[in-house]
């Protein structure tokens, strides 16, 4: 039996989640929030999964936030964190994460910022077109 995909809707479970293993992690959620294409969907709740998984591995004892941001024309997903940061993790470098992160956005034709906050920490910003064409 296959369960169905994750949804943006299922963020504040994983959020809960992260929550109940002591982590201090914050969602915000702005804009008209509606469903989206199933395939923007998925994107974006992996994107925003990877990007907390990485801030609760990298960054332990931070605080963690995730904004998703609907727009009339695209869903922005940001994770920020105000741990240490990750020095020599460019946009152009990382794990296999960041490397997934990169080729969700690329499929449909989004953008991708990653790096240091100013000060200290970590952010990972994307932004998905929420017309649901691959390019």
């Amino acid at each position: 039996l296959l369960s169905p995909q994750p949804r943006l809707r299922e963020l504040a479970g994983l959020v809960a989640q992260a929550q109940t293993s002591g982590a201090t992690v914050d969602l915000l959620v702005e804009g008209e929030q509606r469903e989206l294409p199933p395939a923007i969907e998925l994107s974006a709740y992996r994107i925003a999964q990877e990007a907390l998984t990485n801030s609760l591995k990298h960054a332990p004892g931070s605080v963690a936030h995730v904004h998703i941001e609907y727009g009339p024309d695209t869903v922005a997903i940001v994770v920020t964190d105000d741990g240490p940061g990750m020095p020599g993790t460019g946009a152009g470098e990382g794990g296999h994460g960041l490397i997934g992160m990169r080729e969700r956005v690329a499929l449909y034709g989004g953008r991708l910022e990653i790096g240091p906050c100013t000060g200290s920490g970590y952010q990972v910003r994307a932004w998905l077109p929420t017309n649901g064409t691959a390019t």
